[in-house]
């Protein structure tokens, strides 16, 4: 029997979703349930909205805004119409929005309230619309056939938070995102029974897409929530009944630690996907996230440049290894290679080189980019591991995070993974020092647990017992909070001008 077609375009991959039940509830948002029939119409009265405004297609139309249901509308509204979706970050600074606002060639910018007292006060009145008003009825505004939308069609356009410099913008066409939602979908066994939960921000690829529109692409119930806390997702999971849920290790590390310091407990059994990707997830932190929610925590790897890469199969009876991030999702294409380019024997570390069901189709605006990350095909991923002989992969390091002491190579998420295992330790994160004989040296950020006074030589002495001697942390800082990046995860560069300025608040 042949293979079913995917659908022309996300609108598309939407509205097929319609039958057999088009009343059955498709979103929910605080108080408001949406049916996939209502979610279908007002996507399409938002589309009405911006060809009265002047959007058509290949036009680029951006969004900020804490998550809201007007995000989604957005992202099926410009999928409608061919139009060019780039969705913000609301924690972006203005000096940051109007760069990636002016960068993007974006026509309008819609804002929530608070967007638009703060940080987009500084674009042009008239290049600015609230978010509110997005599905008001807009009388006389003809919208073109939906097939109109081709596969090869430009539709999304992220920025990435760099750390230093401009960040990237990373466009993306319909074939990528409709290919995306079908490979996670048959990756999980997403389908109409489920339910996911929502607290990554929209403005990024991995709350927007990987959460959101897979989980209603193929057919399941998705609950959103405004913000991520850790009180509001724990008790969510629960009222909601959810079985999806998506994060970074930074929030799980939150939620654990609001468990223990408020002493509350929540089952999350019924939760049978619960997903961490964006950062190293430490072998300790899975342990003790199972024994207190009853659920295990699942590492997932992907890259906003590239979607999905590795995770656990659902249907896969086998267990993943300790410290692998899975095996190969659909449709994926891959290389693990030398430094040279050559191709690495079976076993041996090197960079992946990725090419999965959705590809950046280039850096906006950035041909030399796009050159310098692109290798026959395949996307250069930055990140170093190995596939074992059962085709699980592990990931060992970031080549960009490699700590080099005295010519030996340390990789900070095996130093985490060492010190994350003491009981006393809540969260750690590692850099490189600077050091006068060796060059670089590793330091540890430590947050000690509720109630701990763990010491520095304590956490030494606990290193010295699970590392080689070159890759123990001699100095231990403790920090109450880490410093942390647009997308909730931990800001290294911040940590190392910490160390700079000898400034560990």
């Amino acid at each position: 029997m042949p293979t079913a077609q995917p659908p022309h375009n996300v609108f598309l991959a939407l509205r097929e979703r319609l039958p057999p039940d088009p009343e059955r509830t498709a979103l929910v948002f605080e108080e408001e349930s949406l049916s996939f029939r209502a979610l279908v119409e007002r996507s399409e009265n938002a589309a009405r909205h911006l060809v009265a405004i002047g959007i058509g297609r290949g036009d680029r139309v951006a969004a900020i805004a804490q998550n809201r249901p007007e995000m989604l509308f957005l992202y099926y509204a410009a999928a409608r119409i061919g139009a060019i979706f780039v969705p913000m970050n609301p924690n972006l600074s203005e000096p940051e929005l109007t760069y990636a606002f002016g960068h993007s060639g974006a026509k309008i910018l819609f804002h929530d309230a608070a967007s638009g007292e703060g940080v987009a006060a500084g674009i042009a009145a008239e290049r600015r619309r609230p978010i509110e008003g997005l599905c008001d009825a807009a009388p006389g505004a003809a919208l073109p056939p939906a097939e109109a939308v081709g596969p090869g069609d430009d539709f999304l356009i992220i920025y990435t938070s760099g750390t230093t410099g401009n960040p990237k913008a990373i466009l993306l066409d319909h074939a990528a995102q409709v290919a995306a939602a079908r490979a996670l979908a048959g990756m999980w066994d997403i389908g109409p029974g489920d339910t996911t939960l929502v607290a990554l921000p929209l403005g990024f690829l991995y709350g927007l897409s990987t959460a959101a529109a897979a989980g209603l692409q193929a057919g399941g119930k998705v609950v959103l929530l405004r913000r991520f806390h850790p009180r509001d997702v724990l008790e969510a999971l629960v009222a909601h009944g959810a079985t999806i849920f998506h994060g970074v290790p930074t929030m799980y590390s939150m939620m654990l630690e609001y468990c223990e310091q408020q002493d509350r407990h929540f089952d999350l059994s019924g939760v049978r996907e619960i997903i961490c990707a964006g950062a190293p997830l430490p072998l300790e932190m899975r342990r003790r996230f199972s024994a207190r929610f009853g659920a295990a925590l699942q590492d997932y790897y992907a890259m906003t440049e590239c979607t999905p890469v590795f995770g656990r199969y659902s249907r896969d009876p086998r267990p993943v290894p300790e410290g692998s991030a899975g095996l190969a999702a659909p449709g994926l294409r891959y290389r693990i290679v030398r430094p040279d380019g050559s191709d690495c024997a079976p076993g041996e570390q090197g960079e992946f080189l990725v090419r999965a069901a959705a590809t950046v189709k280039e850096y906006f605006g950035a041909p030399e980019q796009t050159a310098a990350a692109m290798v026959d095909g395949y996307f250069r991923s930055g990140d170093l591991g190995h596939r074992d002989a059962d085709g699980f992969f592990f990931i060992t390091g970031r080549i960009k995070d490699i700590i080099i002491r005295g010519g030996a190579n340390i990789s900070p998420s095996e130093v985490e993974g060492a010190l994350i295992s003491h009981q006393a330790v809540q969260d750690v994160s590692v850099v490189g020092g600077p050091d006068r004989i060796f060059g670089e040296v590793p330091v540890a950020f430590v947050i000690r647990r509720a109630g701990s006074a763990v010491s520095a030589e304590a956490l030494v002495a606990h290193a010295e017992a699970r590392l080689a001697d070159f890759k123990v942390p001699r100095t231990v800082r403790f920090i109450d909070a880490f410093p942390l990046g647009k997308t909730g995860k931990v800001d290294k560069a911040a940590l190392k001008r910490m160390l700079e300025s000898g400034d560990d608040r």
